[in-house]
């Protein structure tokens, strides 16, 4: 029988404990529409021997929440995994890439429109003050470049204390007030075929749209414009995909701009798919060859 293997969290990173197995039970419930066996692996077992991956079909990354917090250990998993040559989508080169957001700037030198957006080694105060003065913006967001779920991002007024900034590597761009009237419209792809798009927006007074921080979701059509500049994203990355979640949000012109290129482990949202991951259980059906 063919084999599928999920990656999960590190066993002792208890932050997720109560959120992964839910969100493992709905994706074994789609790929087992293939007629695969999905088993379950913490990602953190196969960091410097791949050997015990090497026996599954197909190897999925898409719950190994956590790696922002032990980058180095996710960076040499990569390296052990692509060495390895192992079945792995996405592949682990885009692994390696995307847990780092400088990967924007790369985008963007592509044509792809993003925030402006400053990039440090090493946030101060000058250079917050500076990018207000840059950008003129009311409010800045500033966040690390390895990042999930809103980890360690501030929202700046100007003159506000910079208490708990990013330690390291960070990023710098101007608050979108979009966030709060019309939110982040994520869309989902699957074999570089649209499924489906979800608007996430914060409650009220709060500016972050993840689920453990009350964010409403719902099923949306996107536009056209939006369709579009996340077509021009993928277009713009060179590694073939077998999911990639982009999210967007208007800028103050009102134009759409590429906000994250999900290619981890992104929540597919699959309990607002209208099509309940049939279209990522086809594209999985059809990378195994079936």
């Amino acid at each position: 029988m063919t084999q599928i293997a999920v990656l999960t969290p590190d066993p002792s990173d208890r932050s997720y404990i109560g959120r992964w197995p839910e969100v493992l039970a709905r994706l074994k419930a789609t790929l087992e529409t293939t007629g695969a066996r999905v088993v379950a692996t913490p990602w953190t077992d196969h960091v410097e021997d791949a050997s015990g991956l090497a026996e599954h079909d197909l190897i999925l990354p898409v719950i190994a929440w956590g790696y922002h917090r032990d980058h180095d250990r996710w960076l040499a998993g990569c390296e052990t995994w692509a060495r390895a040559g192992l079945p792995m989508d996405n592949p682990a080169e885009v692994l390696r890439w995307n847990s780092d957001k400088a990967y924007l700037a790369r985008l963007a030198d592509k044509g792809v429109p993003i925030p402006p957006t400053r990039w440090t080694d090493g946030v101060t105060r000058d250079q917050v003050d500076a990018a207000f003065a840059e950008t003129g913006a009311p409010v800045l967001i500033v966040k690390p470049t390895v990042s999930a779920g809103a980890f360690r991002t501030l929202r700046l007024s100007p003159g506000e204390a910079l208490t708990e900034a990013p330690e390291g590597a960070a990023l710098i761009q101007p608050y979108l007030k979009s966030i709060e009237t019309e939110g982040e419209t994520s869309l989902l792809f699957f074999g570089g075929r649209f499924s489906h798009a979800v608007n996430k927006r914060p409650v009220p007074g709060d500016f972050r749209i993840q689920m453990q921080f009350g964010g409403l979701y719902r099923t949306v059509t996107p536009d056209a414009e939006a369709m579009a500049l996340a077509q021009q994203v993928l277009g713009a990355i060179d590694e073939p995909l077998l999911y990639a979640r982009i999210d967007l949000a208007r800028d103050e012109a009102g134009r759409w701009v590429l906000m994250e290129a999900e290619l981890i482990e992104p929540d597919f949202y699959l309990d607002h798919d209208p099509a309940n991951g049939a279209g990522f259980a086809a594209a999985v059906g059809r990378r195994l060859g079936g």
